[in-house]
């Protein structure tokens, strides 16, 4: 699999992060209409129809950002670390939105994005000597992801 072109890797890399994202919604799609519009939300709370097209733009940066990593071969141990990292950090962003929005624990959320962004950063600097561009591609989704950290806490508070 190492050697496929880098336009495979890519498509591979956006197809994964877009189905992980896709299967992560549907733990969202029963609590946004009912109990998510209950809580109470700060003034910053973007409209609902933001979310899907950040997400998919996120999603799709992010399986470039792994796919040109993923190129430079998984051989080498410190790309196969970075790789494992970006796994663990899309796997966590799944946990999000099973927790907050499926299981209804803005705490449990709270804690999980927390660490979620601490992988990201993580995953951040093990990309940039990798492939730099591979790291600036998740600079976006380190800031949204910081966003949505304030506005989770903000909401486990006000509720």
């Amino acid at each position: 699999m190492n050697n496929l072109p880098l336009a495979v890797k890519i498509a591979i890399g956006i197809i994964t992060c877009l189905a992980v994202g896709f299967l992560s919604g549907l733990a969202t799609a029963s609590s946004v209409n009912d109990w998510f519009v209950t809580l109470n939300k700060p003034f910053f709370n973007p409209p609902p129809w933001l979310f899907a097209p950040v997400w998919t733009l996120l999603y799709s940066m992010m399986g470039i950002a792994v796919a040109l990593v993923w190129h430079e071969g998984l051989e080498k141990p410190a790309i196969k670390t970075a790789v494992h990292i970006f796994i663990v950090q899309l796997i966590l962003n799944a946990l999000w939105s099973i927790f907050f929005f499926g299981m209804k624990a803005p705490f449990v959320a709270l804690v999980t994005i927390v660490i979620l962004w601490l992988l990201i950063y993580l995953c951040i600097q093990r990309f940039k000597p990798i492939n730099a561009k591979a790291s600036y591609l998740l600079v976006p989704y380190l800031a949204w992801v910081s966003f949505a950290t304030l506005l989770n806490g903000a909401i486990w508070w006000l509720n």
